[in-house]
């Protein structure tokens, strides 16, 4: 995959996420996707779990919003890093909004792995979830330039 197929496997995701398409999130992960919270000790394997916590998500949202990328790509080790800002709309209208970071990996074209920072509360819960031990799941970011959303290289 290049570099533009990495950035756009990202974009296919959140875009997946924010509209609420169950297929779409499912179609960029593996069927063992190991998807971690690892701000908050969250760990879900396969499209069950994470088919759960997504649920759970927008119900307990009126909008989820993903925008501000600026993308980590790395080809050679099939990894990209996302940073990004998060708007998360209650039902009664109030918002909160928090900067992320996901690291991802690729395996045959989608994320074998999601290891997501989340600043501010969790609202990636774990029911039904496996609970990691200490030292486990904690995955190192990808060493490559960083590119904003258009593609430049920035410092």
């Amino acid at each position: 995959m290049t570099d533009d197929d990495l950035i756009g496997l990202v974009q296919t995701y959140f875009a997946a996420v924010d509209a609420e398409r169950m297929d779409g999130v499912l179609a960029t992960l593996t069927p063992d996707c190991r998807f971690s919270v690892e701000t908050h000790g969250v760990v879900l394997n396969g499209h069950e779990e994470i088919r759960s916590m997504f649920e759970r998500l927008w119900n307990n949202h009126a909008v989820v919003r993903h925008d501000q990328f600026t993308f980590v790509p790395s080809t050679v080790t099939g990894r990209i890093a996302a940073q990004f800002q998060v708007t998360n709309t209650a039902a009664d209208g109030s918002k909160s909004h928090k900067s992320n970071c996901n690291f991802f990996t690729v395996r045959h074209g989608r994320f074998s792995a999601v290891a997501v920072y989340m600043a501010g509360a969790n609202t990636l819960d774990r029911a039904g979830a496996t609970t990691p031990r200490i030292g486990e799941g904690k995955q190192q970011p990808p060493s490559s330039p960083m590119l904003d959303h258009a593609g430049s290289k920035t410092p």
